[in-house]
């Protein structure tokens, strides 16, 4: 974990939230999937790699009362406390690398639109989905955004695995229903575009 919660402390601690790539002032389409899944406002939800998005505001607002976010860099977890405020206390924040996090409760919805992408060995891909298993609720839903297919070779200066939902069904196993699946382009700050790709699943049973 240490190799890359340095990268990502060092890319937090240089650059301003609104200075990387991925940054959205409003998260719509994950916002849109997690109301498609339907979770009460005390269900539990978690986003992976969420780093400083603003996701966890826009799910504070909407009254969603149980909600964790996961990152390798306590930098960028520590700017998304400072910016929420008070807020922030009702959130947990968890430090942690998702290939290697023993959760210690379960969740109704997991999202991640920030960690799948960068795990190009499978072993590593492998140990990721063993944790999602571990935490999911039987019948809880996963919303996992990648680059598309089409969509960048590198991120941040590191190499990526870019998927579609075939590959993504694949990687979870049959226990995870593709129920959703959406394109996006992303317009990153300085005007490029990325083609990202939504994926939503239901865990079986």
């Amino acid at each position: 974990m240490s190799d890359r919660s340095t990268h990502w402390d060092n890319v937090y601690a240089t650059k301003g939230e609104a200075e990387v790539s991925w940054f959205q002032d409003s998260p719509a389409i994950s916002l849109e999937m997690i109301h498609s899944a339907r979770p009460d406002h005390g269900a539990a939800i978690i986003d992976i790699g969420g780093g400083a998005s603003r996701l966890v505001d826009a799910l504070l607002r909407d009254g969603y009362r149980d909600l964790a976010v996961l990152d390798l860099s306590a930098s960028a977890l520590e700017a998304a406390k400072k910016r929420i405020g008070r807020a922030a206390s009702a959130v947990d924040w968890i430090v942690a690398d998702a290939t290697t996090w023993r959760p210690g409760r379960s969740y109704d919805v997991w999202h991640d639109r920030a960690a799948f992408h960068f795990l190009t060995d499978p072993r590593d891909r492998a140990a990721y989905v063993e944790r999602l298993r571990s935490a999911i609720t039987p019948g809880g839903q996963i919303i996992i955004a990648t680059f598309a297919l089409d969509g960048p070779e590198k991120c941040s200066g590191l190499p990526v695995q870019r998927h579609d939902s075939a590959s993504l069904a694949a990687e979870l196993g049959p226990e995870f229903e593709l129920i959703e699946t959406r394109s996006e382009t992303h317009h990153t700050p300085w005007k490029s575009t990325q083609a990202f790709q939504f994926s939503r699943f239901k865990r079986r049973g």
